[in-house]
């Protein structure tokens, strides 16, 4: 990612001043996307990424203190809950935390620490309750709305500072932007993978599911048993594992306009989630939030909006 795209204030306004710089032309899209991402961001599914289970306070505060003084262009921080009927008449299981610049993801035993996850304070006194809710630390989540919905309802987290891949997505479509689409066809799709990446992605993909999901004879439960299951494990660390692709993809994709867009729709997906009418669940979550314009062209069965 370009290194303009993000500063230590707004975490957008980076990315709106290199949109700014392309007005409503996206970059040359000649470029490679893996030409534009950090070499810290480069993740190998062939590789190791080293994993840490944090289910004690000592690693908790060891957590917290290795989020300190992270660079923030690109962001440092890749973030997703699992649990059980995830939102507020559910219960939030885990917490993953990709850190690319320490090629690192640390899985945070929700269920078993409870508030200690997020109010143990690091040597510094920053807890990571702190961490989600600053405006300055860039946080970057897929479909932020029932995270924070969860978040907020059981641990008064005010989610701040997010970017939200799934509306980036969204913007930077050349087709129909009026249903989203979930991670994995995000990831099939926008994720440069080699053949053999994708044989694992979708390997890893397949066992967690056939744990986890009811409509493949899984549990939800699967989530809270001690100790974590090595299928859900992988899951959980591929969940995040790809989202620095697919940020620098359509961020070198997003033009001005839309990235002020998706800024204003991300503020308002957080602010929604904390309401008490917000709803999770249901075929509205499919919807993209920016109305279908009346003037619809058509061309070769594509609605672009």
């Amino acid at each position: 990612i370009d290194d303009t795209l993000l500063t230590s204030g707004d975490p957008y306004k980076g990315l709106l001043a290199s949109a700014k710089v392309m007005s409503a032309t996206p970059i040359n899209n000649t470029l490679a996307i893996s030409e534009l991402i950090d070499p810290i961001q480069r993740t190998n599914l062939n590789d190791e990424v080293s994993s840490h289970f944090i289910d004690s306070s000592d690693s908790v505060m060891d957590l917290v203190d290795s989020m300190a003084k992270l660079p923030t262009e690109p962001p440092s921080l890749y973030l997703d809950l699992e649990g059980v009927f995830l939102s507020r008449h559910g219960t939030i299981s885990i917490l993953q935390v990709f850190i690319p610049p320490k090629n690192c993801v640390y899985l945070l035993d929700v269920h078993s620490l409870h508030e200690k996850a997020f109010f143990t304070a690091g040597t510094d006194g920053q807890t990571l309750k702190a961490i989600l809710e600053s405006n300055v630390i860039p946080k970057v989540f897929f479909d932020v709305r029932n995270d924070s919905d969860a978040l907020y309802a059981h641990f008064g987290i005010r989610l701040a500072g997010i970017q939200d891949i799934q509306l980036m997505e969204l913007a930077t479509r050349s087709f129909s932007r009026r249903c989203v689409n979930g991670l994995s066809r995000c990831i099939e799709r926008d994720a440069v993978m080699t053949p053999s990446e994708k044989g694992i992605w979708a390997s890893v993909k397949e066992k967690g599911l056939k744990l986890f999901a009811p409509e493949h004879g899984g549990c939800y439960e699967v989530f809270n048993a001690r100790p974590l299951a090595e299928d859900i494990r992988a899951y959980c660390i591929q969940d995040v594992q790809f989202m620095p692709r697919l940020l620098a993809g359509y961020s070198s994709k997003i033009t001005q306009p839309w990235a002020l867009k998706v800024d204003e729709a991300t503020k308002e997906r957080v602010a929604l989630s904390q309401s008490e009418t917000f709803n999770g669940k249901g075929s509205h979550m499919a919807l993209g939030p920016w109305p279908v314009s009346n003037s619809v062209r058509r061309g070769r069965g594509r609605y672009l909006h």
